[in-house]
């Protein structure tokens, strides 16, 4: 048992890190050397491959779009997930079982029977082609999730923390912000953390919202440049831009990994 751990371990490290390293290797390479040496380090690197994927592919343009994209949805999300479980796990009411049912069966239900429809609406409203419009649909996209992970920790949080905070004259608005909030910040991270994965992403919703190059995400900007290789084999650009798009994400997670590590075990005790 003391050597199947630690070779298991190591297993999964390899399984992970190789396939990262050899993206990063063959971003460095021209295309006839990533074809005849796919498993060899490049003979000179080819820096110039991250310039044609951020310029020339419109990589660098998606890259900020995916960004406004994530950080604007996760702003309005967890908020309004927040304040949305907080009620259905702290104050129940007549249906309130429905309802997060409801939300629930939201999770299961696939997005993309809805999609004509949902272009048609957000086409009447102005909203195709727009940040903000992708915006809106992420969030209602995602919001079934970030209440089903937050009514979890809020129902965990003992109904005394409550009563005492309205014994020192708190409002319930104050006592949401002020007190559950804070206690509830490990399912913030969570929530936080899985939806920023999904948004950065995502692919399907984007594709059929947003045509016009300059609202593109950075998913798309990589579909694009897949899609041109049919015509042009550029497999070193292709590579660079799947740098540009695994390396945001790494490096979030190098700075949240205690943190998310902490929140899912405080899920889990408390669970």
């Amino acid at each position: 048992m003391k050597i199947i751990r630690p070779l298991f371990v190591w297993l999964c490290i390899l399984g992970i890190g190789l396939p990262l390293l050899w993206v990063l290797v063959s971003s460095l390479k021209g295309s006839l050397e990533v074809i005849s040496e796919p498993w060899g380090f490049p003979a000179q690197p080819k820096w110039s491959n991250y310039r044609t994927a951020w310029v020339d592919a419109n990589v660098g343009t998606g890259l900020l779009n995916s960004t406004i994209t994530t950080v604007g949805t996760l702003l309005i999300l967890l908020p309004i997930g927040a304040m949305a479980a907080y009620v259905l796990a702290r104050s129940p009411f007549r249906g309130s079982k429905a309802i997060f049912g409801l939300f629930l069966s939201g999770m299961m239900f696939p997005v993309f029977l809805v999609i004509v429809p949902l272009f048609i609406q957000m086409r009447t409203l102005g909203l195709t082609d727009s940040l903000p419009g992708l915006i809106l649909v992420y969030v209602a996209y995602s919001l079934s999730f970030t209440i089903f992970v937050l009514f979890g920790f809020f129902v965990s949080i003992p109904k005394e923390m409550d009563e005492a905070a309205m014994l020192d004259g708190c409002s319930p608005s104050r006592a949401f912000w002020q007190i559950m909030m804070p206690l509830a910040r490990p399912g913030l991270i969570v929530a936080g953390v899985f939806n920023a994965i999904g948004l950065w992403n995502e692919y399907g919703l984007a594709l059929v919202l947003v045509n016009r190059k300059e609202f593109r995400t950075l998913p798309l900007a990589v579909a694009d440049l897949t899609q041109t290789q049919q015509y042009q084999a550029d497999y070193g650009a292709l590579f660079a831009a799947l740098v540009v798009v695994m390396a945001p994400m790494l490096i979030a997670y190098l700075f949240v990994k205690d943190r998310l590590r902490e929140a899912m075990l405080a899920g889990a005790v408390k669970g």
